[in-house]
């Protein structure tokens, strides 16, 4: 019976989805617990996060002006219909630092260096580079996974932070050198508004959990991904569609628990 058929199909999605969160669960865990060879050996992560970081950095600084740019220009044109022009500093500064930064940042991040290291770890496995090292006794996790799982954490608040003072100097662009804001209110206001402990460390704490989010999943998809160059084609695929869910979840999460006594 088609309504049998469609139960069994929807059971068997669901019980795969929980046996791949248990399994990425686990996955996580075995990262943080070989993590040793990460921080006795730092240079591994210190080359993992050019790859990671300072490569997205072109990106990260171009996305990051232009989108202070629009924000300065639409802020300034709803702002001028109530006679509050002077506070387009506050506006482009809470905007990028609560919101837009690790959000924008994130998502480019995981597109960017997301997508490369499930292909890169993909790729290792189809060419059993992966069982080569289990053949001489070497522990994939501790000599791959981990150094990217905590060159990716620390490249995500720093590209974070990175876009938001591009976007800030593009919304100082547009707002006071081509339409003609006073500069004094643009940053006197954007100080008085901006609170660093309410503010800018809940900016921090948002782009931080993104990050562990965004390298968990495209470690796993490509740890996990199958032997073919189709599986790792689903697997780089999967990662960006998972990982941006995952970013606008845990994003109205700590919003609502961050931001709801505002």
């Amino acid at each position: 019976m088609p309504i049998v058929r469609s139960l069994r199909v929807i059971g068997k999605r669901a019980v795969n989805g929980v046996w791949r969160l248990g399994n990425a669960t686990r996955f996580f865990m075995l990262t943080l617990l070989y993590s040793g060879i990460s921080f006795r050996r730092f240079q591994l992560v210190i080359k993992e996060m050019f790859y990671s970081g300072v490569m997205s950095l072109i990106i990260i600084i171009v996305a990051g002006m232009f989108v202070g740019m629009v924000l300065g220009l639409q802020g300034y044109e709803t702002l001028k219909r109530y006679g509050s022009e002077s506070a387009l500093g506050t506006l482009v500064a809470l905007s990028l630092v609560r919101e837009l930064g690790p959000v924008l940042a994130a998502l480019l991040f995981a597109s960017r260096a997301g997508s490369a290291m499930t292909a890169e770890i993909g790729l290792m496995k189809a060419t059993e580079q992966i069982a080569a090292m289990d053949m001489m006794a070497v522990n994939p996790i501790s000599r791959l996974i981990a150094p990217r799982f905590w060159a990716s954490v620390i490249s995500m608040p720093l590209l974070a932070a990175l876009f938001t003072v591009t976007g800030v100097f593009g919304g100082y662009v547009v707002g006071v050198v081509v339409i003609g804001v006073d500069e004094g209110s643009f940053w006197s206001q954007m100080q008085s508004a901006v609170d660093f402990q309410h503010d800018v460390m809940n900016g921090v704490i948002k782009s931080f959990v993104f990050g562990v989010a965004v390298t968990v999943i495209a470690l796993y998809e490509g740890f996990d991904a199958p032997p073919t160059a189709e599986g790792v084609s689903g697997a780089t695929t999967r990662t960006v569609v998972q990982s941006s869910l995952a970013i606008l979840l845990l994003d109205f999460i700590l919003t609502a628990f961050m931001f709801r006594g505002d």
